[in-house]
């Protein structure tokens, strides 16, 4: 198997994260994995007979961001002209949907965002959920809210504020980060979360198209599984590219949206470009390192429990980099981890999460305890460990904010000289 932890080493017919989002691979079995996607050369159709969240579903909260300001955000519809799209090269462009989180002003009539758009999570109720052991229609998908305000002002006293970019596991949507992207907005950064079109189950277009994913190959190898690891990671990381340079468009007063809806006021001035970082779960963690290494624009990057993949095994970084690890792989027994952290020659810091699995760096790590009426218990676990859903959530937004605000924001910290003190589930590795 390729030395990604998403995969149990104990289990190598699962495959990696290529469905169901954060963990569904350590679930599905490789048949399993390859039902239900769209065709790469046939567009998604509008899902207008895909049945919604049931009403009576089980709510879901997550929980609330910590720090000094309310939060806002705007999701992004980018397309770059300038290339095909690398997963279906028959599409003369490449279409994505971002969103921006933010510091906001107090008060006003804004909508709150949901987690999910509506046919986001009619498509997840029926094809992603049930990867994840939860029956379609036992969970209000539709019903889970963010924190953040749709289109608020962003908070003028805040100051030019950081940008950090955020990328998700492989097949995961840009929403399974959203615990630890409110809280960084809320203490001082933009924010901008990316979904990788046609690698994640589902990205949901304004007016409700859905586009799904690619079919994955029969044999899922591990050599198949790596190149498609790979394929992906480039994929991404030209997508990172792309979005820094819309962010710079969006600084310079040019609105980047394809729909030219109105942008929340004070954003375009808001934003420091000087100082940009990145942070991925699992392939998206690889994904922040590579752009790190190739694009000057990024600072800082971390990495969440993700195996590297590409050049940058090699090469590591001579940049500021966070590795935070769950309980499945280790320094020992994923030689990637051991390339990139022999090759980078910056600031780095290795950090584990103890009891922790690979889903816990997701936000499955707090909706998972609120289902288990309506999933088997030994998945949950399998999924995102034994470790109290909101040590592992509060040790994980302590350290992403401190490494970024000591990077981004030159503001000193000790957390990383003993972070086992204040959080007793993280040692220190390297």
């Amino acid at each position: 198997m390729p030395t990604d932890p998403t995969a149990p080493r104990s289990r190598p017919a699962r495959r990696e994260f290529l469905r169901a989002a954060a963990a569904a691979a350590v679930l599905a079995t490789v048949g399993t994995a390859c039902s239900a996607t769209n065709s790469p050369t046939r567009p998604a159709a509008k899902p207008t007979a895909t049945p919604s969240p049931s009403a009576t579903g089980r709510p879901v909260s997550l929980p609330a961001p910590t720090g000094h300001w309310p939060i806002g955000t705007v999701n992004l519809h980018l397309v770059d002209r300038t290339r095909h799209d690398p997963l279906v090269p028959s599409k003369p462009f490449r279409e994505l949907m971002v969103s921006v989180w933010y510091p906001a002003e107090r008060g006003g009539k804004f909508p709150v965002a949901p987690w999910l758009g509506s046919a986001a999570a009619a498509d997840w109720d029926k094809r992603s959920a049930p990867l994840l052991t939860v029956r379609s229609g036992a969970v209000d998908w539709r019903g889970i809210q963010t924190h953040a305000r749709i289109g608020a002002p962003v908070a003028r006293p805040a100051g030019k504020l950081p940008v950090v970019l955020f990328s998700s596991g492989d097949g995961g949507d840009r929403a399974l980060g959203t615990t630890l992207v409110e809280e960084l907005a809320s203490q001082g950064y933009v924010v901008v979360t990316i979904d990788p079109t046609y690698e994640v189950d589902q990205v949901e277009f304004p007016g409700g198209r859905v586009v799904r994913n690619t079919p994955l190959p029969e044999k899922l190898t591990p050599k198949v599984i790596e190149k498609l690891l790979d394929k992906h990671s480039r994929a991404r990381v030209a997508d990172a590219g792309f979005v820094l340079t819309q962010i710079d468009a969006l600084a310079h007063g040019r609105n980047p949206d394809a729909e030219k809806k109105p942008l929340p006021a004070g954003l375009p001035t808001a934003m420091d470009l000087s100082r940009m970082g990145m942070y991925g779960q699992s392939l998206g963690g690889s994904v922040a390192a590579q752009l790190a290494h190739d694009d000057p624009r990024i600072s800082a990057a971390a990495n969440l429990d993700g195996g590297f993949h590409g050049p940058v095994v090699r090469t590591g970084v001579a940049k500021p980099f966070l590795l935070m690890t769950s309980d499945v792989n280790t320094f020992e027994n994923n030689a990637s981890w051991k390339s990139f952290w022999a090759a980078s020659t910056g600031w780095k810091h290795a950090l584990h999460l103890r009891k922790a699995k690979h889903g816990s760096y997701s936000d499955l790590q707090v909706i998972f305890p609120q289902l288990t009426p309506h999933m088997k218990i030994p998945a949950a676990s399998e999924l995102i460990g034994t470790i109290d859903p909101h040590r592992s959530l509060a040790a994980q937004r302590a350290t992403i904010t401190a490494f970024f605000d000591v990077h981004l924001k030159n503001r000193p910290t000790t957390l990383f000289d003993n972070p086992g003190g204040r959080y007793p589930e993280v040692e220190i590795l390297r």
